[in-house]
């Protein structure tokens, strides 16, 4: 203990020195600083662990590498020091075709290992860990989903797939591990069990249905399971390379064939639920008729949607959402951030980017914004005077936060509990386990319906919404041969 503890003091005043020097040479050096963070971070939790078992051993919570030579995983271990915490069990749950789940689930667009040939992030693993002990567990994946640059030119196919089931299954074995040594620590025998959905890529050269079955038979070896809770189109399909460069007559639409892919999937029993994304009303009512003819229900259409991302279409698919029965799902629920109350243009990184107030850095660098998402967020955060007003969404955070000093609430949590009253289920992106229960904490209780009318009217006097940043947009999608757009008519 003694020596974990002089190092652990000599990188932390490595780091406030660090820290110090960052202010006086324009925050040049913020790499190295996250670095000797994340090994300060991890060499605290260790003592912490240690510190735990030597004190009381029997009671401890915690398991590390060398808890248990698992037999029918020779080759896996257990993360180094993940704890097992109590957590506040959540009770806020919604339907979802023939789900229950909390609703507030999870984007895991951003995950990803943080190594190259392994499947490893120990962040991860605790955000995992928190969520699931607090019965919060609805990932939203796709088998695209990773920030490695192989995934993004499509080499990576299932990686988010493989490594959300890897942190799950450690979660699971925490939790059998947890019981054996301290039964008293599970309150209840009752626990709402995990739910993860994920996603089939429409691309030119999936034309069939058999398309469609083959890569949820993939989908579901990598997520380990029998049947996929959720499966869901990613989209409509728009990804049509020879109309691009031959004229709209070469393009043939697979959407019918695709659903057809769906159904079978359904009635093979290799899913339990299918949905759609980025569907707006007339396309929604074809695929959900399409459906009821094969006897198969539409649980689910996911789109962006938030409190300043309910034009262009996506309140009309929300109220059409609720109309028909269907779920709507709602994706960048923050505005990448902008409805956190975290950004601030008066604060920004050496290079222009911008940063968050309240986690200035954090272990996972992809966290960081590039400088054209960074110049297109500040636009919206204090306008430019021609696309959008001056003051940007300054006079709606203002509301927000009115609203969340008064309720002892965080902007964010407001933020997604107005999209919970609309009827939907927020995914938020998350990365920590910090953010989880920020995001768990919008659960529990609900906006009245004046403050629900005060953010919609202030929400409208802005004279804009959120298109996106960067590459990142609501509606369309950087396909490599160019960008591919959809409607929500």
């Amino acid at each position: 203990l003694q020596f974990f503890l002089s190092i652990g003091n000599k990188l932390r005043n490595n780091y406030n020195i660090r820290m110090r020097n960052m202010s006086e040479h324009s925050m040049c050096d913020t790499r190295r600083v996250m670095r000797s963070k994340l090994v300060l971070a991890v060499l605290l939790l260790n003592i912490k662990s240690t510190i735990s078992y030597v004190l009381n051993p029997s009671a401890s919570s915690t398991i590390s590498t060398s808890v248990e030579n698992r037999k029918d995983r020779k080759n896996e271990r257990l993360p180094l020091a993940i704890e097992l915490k109590k957590e506040k069990r959540n009770k806020d749950t919604t339907k979802l075709g023939t789900l229950k789940v909390p609703s507030v689930g999870t984007g895991t667009i951003s995950w990803s290992s943080d190594k190259i040939t392994t499947l490893e992030n120990l962040e991860l693993q605790s955000l995992v860990s928190t969520a699931y002990n607090s019965e919060a567990v609805f990932f939203d994946t796709a088998e695209r989903y990773g920030s490695h640059l192989k995934t993004a030119f499509g080499f990576g196919y299932g990686e988010t797939e493989k490594l959300t089931s890897k942190l799950l299954s450690v979660s699971r074995d925490l939790e059998q591990h947890t019981k054996k040594k301290n039964p008293s620590f599970f309150q209840s025998t009752e626990q709402l069990p995990p739910v993860v959905a994920t996603k089939f890529t429409p691309t030119p050269w999936r034309t069939d249905s058999g398309s469609v079955i083959r890569a949820c038979e993939e989908s579901r070896k990598r997520l380990g399971v029998d049947s996929i809770d959720l499966y869901q189109l990613h989209m409509p399909d728009i990804v049509q390379p020879a109309a691009r460069i031959l004229g709209d007559k070469w393009g043939k639409r697979k959407d019918e064939i695709y659903w057809d892919g769906l159904a079978e999937c359904y009635h093979r029993g290799i899913v339990k639920n299918v949905g759609v994304c980025n569907y707006g009303p007339t396309l929604l009512t074809e695929c959900q008729e399409a459906l009821a003819k094969r006897n198969v229900p539409l649980a689910s259409n996911q789109i962006a949607y938030s409190l300043i991302g309910r034009h262009n279409g996506a309140q009309e698919t929300l109220d059409k959402c609720n109309e028909l029965g269907i779920k709507a799902i709602a994706s960048f629920p923050f505005a990448m951030g902008l409805l956190t109350g975290k950004y601030s243009s008066e604060i920004m990184a050496g290079d222009g980017q911008l940063i968050e107030n309240e986690e200035m850095y954090t272990s996972l660098t992809s966290s960081r914004k590039t400088k054209l998402e960074s110049k297109d967020l500040n636009k919206y955060m204090s306008g430019d005077g021609i696309d959008i007003p001056e003051g940007g969404i300054t006079p709606l955070l203002r509301v927000i936060k009115t609203i969340a000093h008064r309720r002892k609430k965080t902007v964010a949590q407001v933020a997604l509990n107005y999209i919970i009253c609309k009827g939907a289920i927020p995914i938020p992106g998350a990365r920590t386990a910090s953010q989880v229960r920020d995001n768990i904490g919008a659960m529990g209780w609900r906006l009245s319906s004046n403050e629900v009318t005060m953010l919609e009217k202030e929400a409208d006097k802005l004279g804009f919404g959120f298109e996106g940043a960067g590459f990142k947009r609501t509606s369309e999608k950087f396909v490599g041969y160019g960008v591919e757009k959809w409607t929500l008519d």
